[in-house]
């Protein structure tokens, strides 16, 4: 089956569980599929889900102008551990730090502490920031702490809005 096919089908509790670093790797692949597929190798999807992860087309030189103009990014990412794979395979610590991924701070988006929580850490009113999400109930969220919120929805459309 596919992926897409595959994620539609686990069990959805478990998924924000391992996110929230809650469970294990191996636990999260036991509860989530065991029902699909008892025989699913996960070292086999993780891998998978690797040779896949690519950065969409123009963000790269988007990324690379608010770098050099000192722009200050983050992670405030839903997800495990896996977020190593990423930085693994695309290196995006040349543009953001990975200081708010769910798996290290045990909350997840749209929990408005996901939001409030990164201000706070880096000493910064929710009103100074800017987030960028693709899921528009984050983006309301974000909103409703005073964050400006932009939905993706390309590259191009992106930097439209952070270059007016």
């Amino acid at each position: 089956m596919s992926l897409k096919e595959l994620f539609a089908r686990r069990d959805m509790e478990t998924w924000p569980a391992f996110e929230r670093n809650e469970m294990s790797e191996e636990e999260y692949f036991e509860a989530s599929f065991k029902d699909i597929d008892p025989s699913l190798d996960g070292k086999v999807l993780k891998q998978m889900m690797y040779d896949y992860y690519q950065i969409i087309d123009g963000i790269e030189p988007l990324l690379t102008k608010l770098r050099e103009q000192e722009v200050p990014m983050y992670a405030l990412s839903n997800y495990p551990t896996w977020y190593e794979m990423i930085e693994e395979k695309l290196q995006l610590s040349r543009f953001l730090e990975w200081k708010f991924v769910s798996c290290q701070t045990g909350v997840r988006k749209p929990d408005l502490r996901s939001y409030t929580g990164p201000a706070e850490t880096l000493g910064v009113s929710t009103k100074e920031c800017v987030f960028v999400d693709d899921r528009k109930v984050n983006c309301d969220a974000a909103r409703e702490t005073g964050m400006t919120a932009i939905e993706f929805s390309g590259a191009e459309n992106l930097r439209k809005r952070l270059f007016k």
